[in-house]
């Protein structure tokens, strides 16, 4: 899981969705490539309803552009969050640490296009 900080006065809630979706393969299930396990599953964990929402509606905008492009059901979970736990340090900043490391994400090639955009 990856804690996204931004400030909605630069880029909107929309935006940061949109580099989610395009980022990984949501329609994989609990899987990203050669990973698989539940811990490889793609989620949305969203803190305002506004956000929940605004999730919804782009999944199901972005759904509509994956079937037109031959991919499946968006697998994604969207719920809204509760705690959130820090990770050990050891896999903090991985990709910094381990600039060669193993990094299985690629997107669809799939455009996802907001329709509305919200502030959340």
């Amino acid at each position: 899981m990856v804690r996204v900080a931004y400030d909605s006065n630069i880029i909107d809630f929309s935006a940061v969705l949109q580099v989610f979706w395009e980022s990984h393969d949501p329609t994989q299930g609990m899987r990203q490539g050669n990973d698989m396990g539940t811990q490889y599953r793609s989620g949305i964990y969203c803190m305002n309803d506004a956000q929940y929402e605004q999730a919804l509606a782009l999944r199901d905008s972005y759904q509509s552009q994956l079937t037109a492009s031959r991919f499946g059901i968006i697998t994604t979970e969207i719920i809204r969050a509760e705690k959130f736990y820090f990770a050990e340090d050891y896999h903090q900043q991985y990709l910094a640490k381990n600039p060669n490391g193993y990094c299985g994400l690629g997107g669809t090639g799939v455009t996802c296009v907001a329709e509305e955009k919200i502030d959340s």
